[in-house]
């Protein structure tokens, strides 16, 4: 079931995050304080979804991109790793270009390292396109990869 992350959830992400995407202590901390924001109501125009199955199995972040129109970056997606390579994500992600469009949103931006395959090949069968690669942009050989994908209504 995809629902919208409420308070109760932050342990449970912050869990997620630290197993699915092995995120480091410093990359923790700054993950609690953008979910301390968004449950504060800071950041009211951003959106969390879960899959919740009795448990926090996934969730998925994202938010507008500053000074455009309709452009969104989904800044967060993981899956539980026993769940992973069910359709979780892909479900997610459907529900987050679904509810963008019906909000207007025309395109959305995801970003990851260009060593991660199993991410990027995820997002290419999810119908995301390369468009743009800096090269050493995280430092010395590793590159930021920007995937897009046109939204409809």
């Amino acid at each position: 079931m995809i629902r919208p992350t409420v308070p109760d959830d932050m342990a449970a992400l912050l869990a997620l995050a630290s197993k699915a995407m092995s995120f480091s202590p410093d990359e923790l901390e700054e993950l609690t304080t953008i979910l301390t924001d968004y449950f504060s109501g800071k950041t009211a125009n951003h959106f969390w979804w879960t899959d919740d199955d009795d448990e926090l199995v996934a969730a998925a972040y994202c938010a507008p991109e500053r000074m455009t129109q309709g452009t969104w970056n989904l800044l967060f997606i993981a899956v539980q790793p026993d769940y992973q390579g069910q359709g979780r994500g892909t479900a997610l992600i459907t529900h987050v270009e679904q509810m963008l469009a019906t909000q207007g949103a025309h395109l959305l931006l995801v970003e990851t390292l260009a060593s991660f395959e199993h991410a990027r090949a995820f997002y290419r069968k999810c119908g995301f396109d390369e468009e743009a690669r800096i090269r050493d942009f995280y430092e010395v050989g590793a590159d930021k990869i920007v995937y897009r994908k046109v939204l409809t209504a």
